[in-house]
C-alpha cells in the first residue's frame, strides 16, 4: 500500500491519517509535514504589513537551529540565519502552492515529494520537488537537501 497522492498538500491532516508504519512512514513523517504546513502558512502571512523574519519562529521548534545547513538545488549552502533570511525575501515575493507526491521515512531521513507552484507577478513556474530531511538523534531538523525537475523553459 501507498500513501494517497492525490491529497493536496494544504491537508496535512489527510496526509498524517494516511501515514503507516507498515510502508515506512512515523513521527518524523508527521514532523516533516508540520513543517511543510508551518511553511505555508508564513509564506501566507509574508504579504501582511509588519512581516519580519521572526515569522519563522515556529521553524525553530522542529530545527537543531545550530547546526542546521540547506543545500538548494544550485547547490547553494545556507545555515539557519541565511535560510530564514532567504525564505523571508522569497516569501514576501511569491504566491506558493504545494501538492503532495509522496513521503518515505528511512532511519533519521526522510524524503518528500511534491509539485510545487510558485507565482510571481502572472507567471507560474511549476516544478516536481524533492526535499531530503535528514533528523539528528533528538528528533530535530539538522540538514535539508532541495531536488527539482523544471521543464527547459522555466530554467
Amino acid at each position: 500500500p501507498e500513501l494517497n497522492e492525490n491529497i493536496a498538500m494544504m491537508d496535512i491532516d489527510a496526509i498524517k491519517a494516511n501515514l503507516n508504519i507498515d510502508i515506512g512512514n512515523t513521527e518524523l513523517c508527521a514532523k516533516v509535514l508540520d513543517y511543510c504546513d508551518i511553511f505555508n502558512r508564513t509564506v501566507k502571512r509574508a504579504k501582511q504589513p509588519g512581516f519580519t523574519k521572526a515569522a519563522w519562529a515556529p521553524f525553530a521548534e522542529l530545527v537543531d537551529v545550530a547546526t542546521f545547513q540547506r543545500v538548494g538545488h544550485q547547490c547553494e549552502v545556507m545555515n539557519w540565519s541565511e535560510y530564514t533570511d532567504f525564505v523571508s525575501q522569497f516569501a514576501a515575493a511569491l504566491e506558493w502552492e504545494g501538492n503532495f507526491r509522496r513521503v518515505q521515512e528511512r532511519g533519521n531521513v526522510v524524503y518528500l515529494e511534491l509539485t510545487e507552484r510558485c507565482t510571481i507577478g502572472g507567471h507560474v513556474d511549476v516544478s516536481n520537488t524533492m526535499t531530503v530531511y535528514k533528523f539528528n538523534d533528538h528528533g530535530k531538523l539538522r540538514h535539508l537537501d532541495v531536488y527539482l525537475q523544471q521543464k527547459p523553459a522555466q530554467v
